[in-house]
């Protein structure tokens, strides 16, 4: 089974040496870059390297930081849809809120503990992964005009497209495949980020804010029920 393969963009190079040597141990194939710059090229499909299969992306970096790394990376076709967790010092909740917008998948806070860092790098591989591995009678979701192809993980309004993070995706899908259940906070939690998973409900809120604004005029049908949680209205 081919290893999945880690890309680290951090200045620190005391962080990015702890990074390189526990994924390394944990068997990920790993490159680093100490800037956005650096990083974004291996993000070139012409780089000769292939795409990573996951970004660890520091949100403070000297010249393009970390937020507009993250902004090119979600433009890109080649790009979009790669897991992307960011690393934020304490008191950046701004950042945080922002980052989740643009479409990353997770977020972690400096100082972390190696054991967090793997189990983050493991649960957003395997919510990739697992995009695919539902029955084949469940793989295409559907409401009106949009559609969720689970075995392309591609949502589609109209007829277009729609760009969705990894995360997005997941929760649209649930919430999608059984219309009118209300979804609360920490079970949308537990099943995109599985069980335990420490991530506030207001993470949840912002994923939902960001489903709302891209679905356009789908986007009132994630309805909020106050007090418990979330759900898909089907019908007009």
């Amino acid at each position: 089974m081919a290893k999945s393969k880690i890309l680290i963009i951090e200045d620190d190079p005391d962080i990015r040496e702890l990074l390189v040597y526990n994924l390394e141990r944990d068997g990920y194939l790993v490159s680093a870059a100490v800037t956005a710059e650096a990083g974004l090229s291996e993000c070139n499909p012409d780089f000769g390297k292939g795409l990573p299969s996951l970004i660890l992306l520091d949100i403070m970096l000297p010249g393009i930081d970390g937020l507009e790394a993250l902004r090119r990376l979600k433009a890109m076709a080649h790009t979009r849809s790669i897991p992307v967790i960011m690393m934020t010092a304490k008191g950046e909740d701004a950042d945080v809120v922002s980052g989740l917008e643009l479409g990353a998948d997770d977020y972690i806070t400096k100082p972390f503990s190696p054991r967090v860092l793997i189990a983050r790098v493991r649960t957003a591989l395997r919510r990739n992964d697992d995009s695919g591995s539902a029955s084949t009678s469940s793989q295409v979701l559907a409401c009106g005009d949009l559609v969720l192809d689970r075995t392309r993980h591609e949502a589609r309004l109209h007829g277009e497209i729609v760009d969705l993070s990894a995360t997005e995706f997941a929760i649209l899908a649930l919430l999608l495949a059984e219309p009118g259940r209300v979804f609360t906070r920490p079970r949308i939690i537990d099943s995109v980020k599985g069980p335990d998973y420490p991530v506030t409900d207001r993470a949840v809120d912002v994923q939902i804010v960001a489903l709302r604004k891209k679905l356009l005029d789908y986007g009132s049908r994630i309805d909020t029920v106050r007090g418990v949680g979330y759900r898909f209205k089907d019908g007009a």
